[in-house]
């Protein structure tokens, strides 16, 4: 491992300005991603700036608006567990309970999750090429092995997905990502947050230099789904595995028709992937098959799988109808008993 400085910092303007200067230092907080990356050589930083002391980063509050702020310091296992959450938003809790271990939930944040990096087989080997760790050199996922990678959004440069299932759901309920950096604060929409690979792969995210994550927030409209919503992972195994396809599904439901509805897709791209066509294409209608498909089309069009993942256009087609009819219902998947319903 590359010998680095260590900081801790005590105050968000603190944080700031140890970030500008040194351009290649990273954040560190609960550690549960860089701290591989490091040990593997893909993340080789002159500097590591420790926020677990800031006060201001820590927190679940309610609004002024009605809605409610997580901190970026929070673990995911806090925000799973807290009342206002499992009542107003409960398909953020379900999506945090598929992620991960307890273990790994306990010491993960809100802020790290945001911006934990691909678990793309080449990013992580750097005896091979990768544009997203090494701009330029390559993306030997394509036409590699490619069982895990992207089927939209995706680049001739980079294949790669987002590994989160917290930002799905983040993504559906149309959150938001307050930062700080050197020019202030700014509010980023979560749709915003996340970029796609385009040219520039080695950019997961729209921070700006010295920028930190100080908190997400939950707009108060978010929690119209609370009584329809599902948050269905497909994997491997049932636990501790990384989504090959999972569906963030919330809808809002009155006499029978749908006035609402938000769908996000993970597993399938350099971001949660959301298309307010396809949300568009239920409202209105009632909450059957023939919107839930109808959705789905809207939703995957574009869709490209490779030599080894084209099997994911099909899937994510019937985990899109599976989860919406699960919404439909007001039975949300369990994330105890992994048994799709």
């Amino acid at each position: 491992m590359k010998r680095f400085s260590y900081h801790r910092a005590d105050s968000v303007a603190d944080a700031v300005q140890a970030l500008c200067a040194t351009p290649d230092a990273r954040i560190v907080a609960g550690g549960t991603n860089l701290v591989d990356l490091m040990k593997y050589g893909v993340e080789t930083p002159s500097a590591l700036v420790d926020v677990t002391r800031i006060a201001a980063l820590n927190g679940i509050d309610d609004t002024d608006e009605g809605g409610l702020r997580i901190g970026a310091l929070v673990p995911n296992r806090t925000v799973a567990e807290d009342a206002r959450v499992t009542t107003r938003f409960p398909l953020l809790a379900s999506a945090i309970l598929a992620g991960a271990t307890p273990q790994l939930r306990n010491a993960a944040t809100t802020g790290g999750n945001l911006n934990q990096r691909t678990r793309c087989y080449y990013f992580y080997d750097t005896k091979t090429p990768c544009n997203k760790r090494e701009p330029g050199s390559g993306c030997p996922a394509i036409g590699g092995v490619n069982r895990i990678h992207a089927i939209l959004g995706a680049s001739e440069h980079c294949i790669a997905t987002h590994p989160s299932d917290m930002c799905v759901a983040l993504a559906a309920l149309g959150a938001e990502v307050r930062v700080e950096g050197p020019n202030g604060a700014r509010r980023i929409p979560f749709a915003d947050y996340h970029r796609l690979p385009g040219d520039a792969p080695e950019r997961d995210n729209t921070l700006q230099p010295g920028e930190i994550v100080e908190a997400v927030l939950l707009p108060p409209e978010a929690g119209a789904f609370a009584g329809h919503h599902s948050y269905l992972k497909l994997r491997d195994r049932l636990s501790y595995a990384f989504a090959l396809v999972s569906v963030a599904a919330a809808l809002d439901i009155r006499e029978g028709r749908i006035v609402a509805a938000r769908l996000a897709l993970g597993g399938v791209a350099h971001k949660p992937w959301r298309r307010e066509e396809a949300e568009a294409a239920l409202v209105c209608s009632p909450a059957d098959e023939a919107a839930f498909a109808a959705a789905a089309t809207q939703l995957l069009a574009g869709a490209q799988g490779h030599e080894h993942n084209a099997f994911k256009i099909e899937l994510a087609r019937r985990a899109i109808l599976r989860a919406l009819g699960q919404a439909a219902a007001g039975t949300p998947q369990s994330q105890t008993d992994k048994r799709i319903a």
